[in-house]
């Protein structure tokens, strides 16, 4: 049985022609999207042929500006067998995150601001480079959640009240 080249999970492009690995889907619904930035990402071989495979997870992951650098923490890109056999390496290690300095700086003070942090909103490829983007982030409360909860739900009965009419 031959195996196709292509994963079905990566097939999924978006508008701007981005080939999108993983998005972390709880990242709207627990946080305030303040800001958004796009990073590129420094990989080892073997995580890019993870990636490729869609074999990435962005649930727990999170970004920090450590000595003038930043990185991504937590993200998990299972191992490529075929070549990890070898060497094996952490799925989770901190990956450097590849901004201008400029960025770097704007983004460190910005964070140390009273309640923001970066997360991780999508990986993809853009013209063959993995790139993530990144989100200055504020953390929800409780009600906050409940209203999106509820915004949601009318947006969706008011949908379902157009089908109905246009039917």
């Amino acid at each position: 049985m031959a195996k196709s080249g292509k994963n079905k999970n990566v097939d999924r492009t978006d508008a701007e022609g981005r080939l999108i690995v993983a998005t972390n889907r709880r990242a709207h619904f627990d946080y305030e999207i303040v800001d958004t930035w796009e990073a590129g990402i420094q990989l080892m071989g073997p995580e890019v042929k993870s990636l490729r495979d869609g074999r990435c997870n962005l649930g727990d992951a999170f970004g920090t500006v450590f000595r003038g650098e930043a990185w991504l923490e937590k993200m998990h890109i299972s191992p490529y067998e075929p070549a990890t056999r070898a060497n094996p390496t952490d799925p989770q290690r901190r990956r450097k995150l590849l901004l201008h300095r400029s960025e770097i700086d704007r983004l460190d003070g910005r964070v140390h601001e009273k309640g923001l942090t970066l997360v991780p909103l999508v990986v993809y490829f853009r013209h063959g480079r993995a790139k993530v983007e990144l989100a200055l982030a504020r953390g929800k409360h409780r009600h906050d959640k409940r209203e999106t909860i509820k915004r949601r739900e009318g947006d969706r009965e008011a949908r379902r009240a157009m089908r109905r009419h246009t039917r």
